[in-house]
This record gives structure tokens, C-alpha cells and sequence, in this order.
């Protein structure tokens, strides 16, 4: 049975008006890798995924989509650089805008986070803040399904760096062109912003290192490439300032986040007018489930850190990272986020928002599906609600 609110409580299935976007409710569809875009081209199946997770008024953002061909890390990933890449996502966007959604592409580089496999010619090093690899505790998808090591980068020239933003902006504009309602910078888990911004990768020594003014410029100079080529209220920012996915740790975590959300703010003030929203990732959450190091924060230390960047962001506040329906619901009452995204619940879960609101039980997700490229197996075929359940655990155990 659904819960009950005071009347005036503000819940997950609450309105929202995020910023151009009329939102009727609150529940968003985290990115998420699935390797089944072959050859990096979008395929059907995606259409029917996003579109059997989209509902009226409800905010998706696609799996993160490269913005050039040095930009991969795992097999069969989508991109936003090539005519033919774009022409296959206006499917997918129509499929989800028929249902009444709103849909943005999450434009990515995974930087270090790669392998000559993955690069252009099969050949030459990833590209990175860098030249540390990422260490042997850490292990990269191959093409064939077995994990090899991290390779290391090559630290991209002063010079370099004006040729990646552009191609974050291209990507951006192409993104539109495709019909995308607007974009999201990721900036978060490791990945290449992420290794600008994290002390723990960054050992630069030009104006892109040291100081956390300069880590923090790569990004702002990203954000400032793509909001003036669509827009400001078409662009979101996903940052994970205490996260240490891919050995991306920072010394000061809090002031990271908040170096960050300051740059931003002043972008808004200076441009009159305001990001779609910031995206950012509880500390709680890797891609395995635990921290780097085996133990999580303390949930105190969690809330306090979302807290401060909450109160600091002037703008829509998302948040990931392992919520569950009872952590989303208060997450929003207390006013901790404006938006929660889910991630893992809304793989086997198809109608999360209906089973969400109505509080029932929720299939279970296949972890040996996650990365397969089966367009159908652990990608389509979960059943809806309407449709019988397939049995489930509680989702403490998922």
C-alpha cells in the first residue's frame, strides 16, 4: 500500500519545475553503461529501454555517451561525435518524448579510465590529467568479457586541452541536433573531468594543477564551451567530490565540492541565468558497492557533506547513489534534494516510479546482465507490474 503524507509534505511524486522543464515528479533515471550500442551506435533496443522507463513529466538521462573516439573505456558504448551516432539516437529520443518524457545525454570521456583496445586504430595511450595509471586493484571490461589492467596515460599537453573542450562542445550541439532536451557534463566517478579535479590524480604543474582553482578549470571551462553553444538551462553537471571510484580521491573532499559549486554559481550569476540542475553522487556509492578503501564514511559525515553542497548550490539539486524508496522520500521532505536518481532499481525495474508510489515489491536485478551486449536479456525484458513479478528480495539485500 502507498504511504500517506501530511498534506503540504513534499514527496518523491511531488511537481517540480526544473528550470524550462515542467517535472511531475521527482524520480529521474540515473546514467547508466549497458554495452549495447554496437559499434557505438545506437540500436533499437535502446529506443525500447528508454522508452519503457519514461513517463509523462519524468526526467531521463541516457548512459554516458562519448564525445570523441578516444573517449572509451568499456565495449559498445554509444557516442555523440559521428553523423551516423546522431541520426540513430533521434530514435530513441522520439520513442521517449512519445511517452511524454524529457530526456538529456550525458556527454562523457572516460580519460585514464581506458585501454589501447578502446582507442583510436586499437593503438596509443588514454588521455588523462596524468600519466599514474590507474593501480592493479582495478581492473577494465575488455572487448571479449575478461578484465585486463589499466594502461598508462598520457598527460595531455597545455595545448591539448582547447581540443577536448571542443569536443565537449560539438557534442553538446550534436546532442540537440539529435533532439535531446539538453545535456550533462559528467564530471564525476573517476573519470576524465574527475581527474582534473581529485589531488589524489592531478600532478600537473601547469595552469590546470596545483591549487584547486586551477584543478577546477578544466570543468568550468567545459561548462562555459557547451552552455554557450545551447544554452544554460539546457546543461546539467554531474560531480562526485567524495567518491574514489577509480582511485579518484581528493584531500578535502568538502572543499572540493564547494570550490565547484562556487565556480558554478558564479557562471549563473554571470550569465543571468541558471545550469538545468547539479548532479551529485552520496559518498555511500560505488560501482561495487563499497568505497575504495572497504568501509563507507559514517552516515552523519554522508549527510553533512550533501548538506553543506545542498545549501551552497544556488539551483536544482539532484542526488545518487543507493537510495531506496524510504531514502528518497526523506531525502526530498527534509529538502536534501530537489531530485533523486536511481540507477541499479531502475534496471529490473521498468515502472519504478508506479512501483515506487505504490510501494510494491520490486524485481530483482541480474548483475551478470549489466554489461552484456543481449538486447534483450537483462535489458527489455524485465516485466512491469501489470505483467506479474518476478521474484524479489528486500531492497536492503539488493
Amino acid at each position: 500500500m502507498a504511504e500517506s503524507s501530511a498534506e503540504g509534505t513534499t514527496t518523491l511524486f511531488s511537481p517540480y519545475k526544473m528550470g524550462r522543464f515542467q517535472l511531475s515528479h521527482r524520480v529521474a533515471l540515473a546514467p547508466m553503461t549497458r554495452c549495447r550500442a554496437m559499434n557505438g551506435i545506437p540500436q533499437p533496443a535502446l529506443a525500447e529501454y528508454y522508452s519503457q522507463r519514461s513517463t509523462n513529466g519524468g526526467f531521463l538521462i541516457t548512459e554516458g555517451t562519448l564525445i570523441s573516439p578516444t573517449a572509451a573505456g568499456f565495449p559498445h558504448v554509444p557516442g555523440i561525435y559521428t553523423g551516423e551516432q546522431v541520426e540513430a539516437w533521434k530514435k530513441v529520443v522520439e520513442a521517449v518524448h512519445a511517452k511524454g518524457a524529457i530526456i538529456f545525454c550525458q556527454l562523457w570521456h572516460v580519460g585514464r579510465a581506458s585501454h589501447q583496445v578502446y582507442q583510436p586504430g586499437g593503438t596509443g595511450a588514454p588521455i588523462s590529467s596524468t600519466s599514474k595509471p590507474i593501480s592493479g586493484r582495478w581492473r577494465i571490461l575488455m572487448p571479449d568479457g575478461s578484465h585486463g589492467k589499466y594502461p598508462a596515460p598520457r598527460a595531455l599537453k597545455t595545448s591539448e586541452i582547447p581540443e577536448v573542450v571542443e569536443h565537449y562542445r560539438q557534442a553538446a550541439l550534436n546532442a540537440i541536433a539529435a533532439g535531446f532536451d539538453g545535456i550533462e557534463i559528467h564530471g564525476a566517478h573517476g573519470y576524465l573531468i574527475d581527474q582534473f579535479l581529485k589531488d589524489g590524480i592531478n600532478d600537473r604543474t601547469d595552469e590546470y594543477g596545483g591549487s584547486i582553482s586551477n584543478r577546477c578549470k578544466f570543468l568550468v571551462q567545459v561548462v562555459q564551451a557547451v552552455a554557450a553553444a545551447i544554452g544554460p538551462d539546457r546543461v546539467g553537471v554531474r560531480v562526485s567530490p567524495a567518491i574514489d571510484h577509480l582511485e579518484a580521491t581528493d584531500s578535502n573532499p568538502l572543499n572540493l565540492g564547494l570550490a565547484v559549486i562556487e565556480r558554478l554559481n558564479k557562471l549563473q550569476v554571470d550569465w543571468g541565468s541558471k545550469l538545468t540542475y547539479l548532479h551529485v553522487t552520496q559518498p555511500r556509492y560505488t560501482a561495487y558497492g563499497q568505497t575504495e578503501s572497504g568501509r563507507h564514511g559514517s552516515e552523519e559525515e554522508e549527510a553533512r557533506l550533501m548538506r553543506t553542497w545542498r545549501r551552497a548550490y544556488q539551483g536544482t539539486f539532484m542526488c545518487s547513489g543507493g537510495f531506496t524508496r524510504k531514502l528518497g522520500m526523506e531525502a526530498v521532505a527534509l529538502g536534501d534534494a530537489d531530485l533523486v536518481s536511481y540507477g541499479r532499481l531502475f534496471i529490473s525495474n521498468p515502472d519504478l516510479v508506479l512501483r515506487l508510489k505504490v510501494n510494491a515489491p520490486l524485481n530483482r536485478y541480474i548483475r551478470a546482465y549489466f554489461y552484456t551486449q543481449d538486447p534483450v536479456k537483462g535489458y527489455t525484458d524485465y516485466p512491469f507490474l501489470n505483467k506479474g513479478s518476478e521474484s524479489h528480495e528486500p531492497l536492503s539485500r539488493l
